[in-house]
């Protein structure tokens, strides 16, 4: 697999020309119920937040690893937080629940080399801090950046563009 220069021409516009939910206009009603199934208020939306910041790091994608930092700093967090979600396993910012889905989104994305990806222990310790329906949202969080991360490293919308209107 070939490497990218750090000298790279930085890209200005996105890849895919054409914005792929004008493409494909079904996009709009799975992304909405994706959307509405998250913010349902089982979890807090700083916790949803923070695992997509880290799906969009473990991923290598710019954009994602932009948007939801700014949705974060918008939301208030501190400089604190949101910076060390990179290295949060020695980090003192967060809490035990937010670590619990900080280490599950990991155990998604990531290959495992010691069979499952997500093990009965880490799936124990989410329980602990996740009643049944949290539970569930925080998977469907997960599957959420997850659905997006394709069209992240695909069609490579430009970092820091708006989040409604990527593509122009």
């Amino acid at each position: 697999m070939a490497t990218r220069s750090i000298t790279a021409q930085i890209p200005t516009a996105p890849r895919m020309t054409e914005d792929p939910a004008e493409l494909v206009p079904e996009l709009a009603a799975v992304s909405a119920a994706l959307f509405k199934v998250t913010g349902n208020g089982s979890i807090p939306r700083s916790t949803i937040s923070l695992v997509q910041l880290r799906a969009g790091q473990i991923v290598g994608s710019t954009y994602l690893t932009v948007l939801h930092t700014g949705f974060l700093r918008k939301a208030g967090e501190s400089e604190e937080r949101v910076t060390s979600v990179a290295s949060w396993q020695d980090s003192p910012y967060f809490t035990e629940a937010e670590r619990a889905a900080l280490a599950l989104v990991e155990a998604v994305l990531q290959p495992s080399t010691h069979g499952e990806r997500v093990s009965d222990e880490l799936y124990a310790r989410a329980a602990e801090h996740y009643e049944a329906k949290a539970l569930a949202t925080l998977m469907f969080a997960i599957g959420q950046v997850n659905f997006f991360i394709a069209v992240a490293l695909i069609a490579k919308p430009v970092p820091g563009r708006s989040f409604t209107d990527p593509w122009n």
